[in-house]
């Protein structure tokens, strides 16, 4: 009589991969482990070639491959997992962790780079893709962490490695393969979840602590402003006030006016330090209201909106930059932060900032464009709302954001009055993306407190993603001017940008 018995087939290949491996499989020529004899091959790693890489990855296992191409250079052993299996995921980051391997997450690239690594032997978990030249040595997740402690004897027999290399990610949970594998190479890795190292003052430390060390950046939310934001925390180039950030976090109580002229505004009905003081004492007045950061303003008109064509023809008179200078300089002695407003005319804007680079490219200048003052060929002002396409706000705003990332400069604040939602055509378009600029748009219609409230909360009704909110109070204008202390409390949200003309 015979008796047959039936062996579970997980049970025995990981009895053969212990023996197979136990016999030599591995070795670490850059962490002191003994090298075994007959090993095919070392793993091997190697820091990044660049200062800063982004792997521009849509998925946890794009970013996992992106992380092995750039850290090692092979590897005897390599560990996939089932995409779509989060058990086998963790089972298959263990196990790799334990061996100091890279571990992948099942897709198309995952083969080709198992081959690049010269794998001899592939430890699966889960539903996996065949890789050409290498022995699949499937795992039962039950048995897996006794396989691997027997294989390697215990846990902690592997030496730490050390790789002067920093791994950032939004997600440390979504991208747990790829930050398993920087690990096990011996990089350090950063979560940054808004992929701003400016918003996190620990990150932005440690990167800050080692400004040499290369950067590896996983998925495409870094592709855009990463490269500007990281120089900006390695070289601390801060706001004039202090801190990363122009907004959110401060919010500026601005005198607007043009220098010399009361007749447009708070600004003009004094001399420079005159100004000075008494801009600092309306930023005063809130912080009697509020323990909130209040920075003192000034919005300079830099062109005026003419009633004359002038001999350039555009209705704008334009201020020279010896004009506005002497202020500036007070204004930044002083912590004082300055916004130039355009009133362009029958010109356009972008023509009208670049006319203001060398002010444009100080630390404590923003910029301001006044749609009202926009005019259409044979358009006169005063006879009808001015108005722009957002194409050419867009237009000075990617300008201004190259000019700012090009000098290194902390981020700016970039004005957009309105009181009418025919003065910005097309406004659900504008761009709000840059991390050099935050966006503003400043509600500056006077009138009864009744029909201002309507027209903020109609502007603010399907207001582009990311813009930031001004309020104007006119001292001649509104009837009934609210006082620092109304205007804290009846607007809301409270306003990043409160100016007085």
């Amino acid at each position: 009589m015979s008796v047959s018995v039936r062996l579970n087939p997980y049970v025995i290949v990981a009895g053969l991969v212990l023996v197979a491996l136990v016999a030599g499989a591995f070795a670490y020529a850059d962490d002191g482990d003994p090298l075994v004899a007959d090993a095919p091959t070392t793993t091997q790693i190697h820091p990044p070639t660049r200062s800063l890489d982004i792997v521009r990855s849509s998925t946890p296992a794009r970013s996992a491959v992106g992380v092995s191409r750039r850290l090692y250079t092979s590897s005897p052993v390599a560990v996939l997992a089932d995409r779509h299996d989060r058990r086998a995921q963790k089972i298959a980051i263990e196990s790799a962790t334990t061996l100091g391997v890279p571990v992948l997450i099942n897709d198309a690239q995952a083969p080709a780079e198992i081959k690049r690594l010269g794998a001899r032997k592939v430890l699966t978990f889960g539903k996996t893709l065949e890789v050409e030249g290498a022995q699949a040595v499937p795992l039962d997740p039950a048995k897996a962490a006794e396989a691997i402690a027997d294989l390697r004897g215990t846990t902690a027999a592997r030496s730490p490695r050390r790789l002067d290399a920093i791994v950032v990610t939004r997600s440390l949970a979504a991208n747990a393969a790829a930050v398993a594998t920087a690990r096990n190479a011996g990089a350090d890795v950063l979560q940054i979840r808004s992929a701003d190292p400016r918003r996190n003052p620990a990150v932005a430390k440690t990167l800050a602590n080692r400004p040499t060390t290369p950067v590896i950046a996983l998925g495409t939310p870094f592709v855009r402003n990463f490269a500007y934001t990281l120089e900006v925390v390695r070289s601390h180039v801060v706001q004039p006030t202090g801190g990363y950030l122009a907004l959110p976090g401060k919010h500026y109580t601005a005198m607007y006016g043009y220098p010399g002229a009361p007749s447009l505004g708070v600004l003009g009905e004094q001399g420079v330090k005159a100004s000075i003081k008494r801009v600092k004492h309306l930023a005063r007045k809130y912080r009697r209201v509020s323990k909130a950061e209040f920075v003192p303003t000034f919005e300079i008109i830099a062109t005026v909106a003419s009633g004359s064509a002038g001999k350039d023809k555009d209705y704008s008179q334009e201020a020279s930059i010896k004009t506005l200078t002497p202020l500036i300089d007070a204004a930044e002695k002083a912590g004082v932060y300055v916004i130039l407003d355009l009133q362009p005319g029958r010109t356009n804007f972008l023509k009208q900032a670049k006319r203001y680079r060398s002010l444009l490219e100080r630390p404590n200048v923003g910029l301001a464009l006044d749609p009202e003052w926009r005019l259409k060929k044979k358009q006169k002002h005063l006879r009808q709302i001015g108005s722009v396409k957002v194409a050419e706000i867009n237009r000075v705003g990617d300008w201004l954001a190259r000019l700012t990332r090009h000098h290194a400069l902390p981020q700016k604040i970039f004005v957009l009055h309105q009181f009418s939602l025919s003065m910005i055509k097309h406004r659900s378009r504008l761009e709000t993306r840059h991390a050099e600029l935050a966006t503003v748009i400043h509600v500056d219609g006077s009138g009864p407190q009744g029909a201002k409230q309507g027209t903020w909360r109609t502007l603010r009704r399907g207001a582009p993603d990311g813009v930031f909110w001004g309020w104007k109070n006119f001292i001649d204008e509104d009837p009934h001017m609210l006082t620092a202390q109304q205007t804290w409390r009846r607007v809301r949200p409270h306003p990043s940008l409160i100016s007085y003309q």
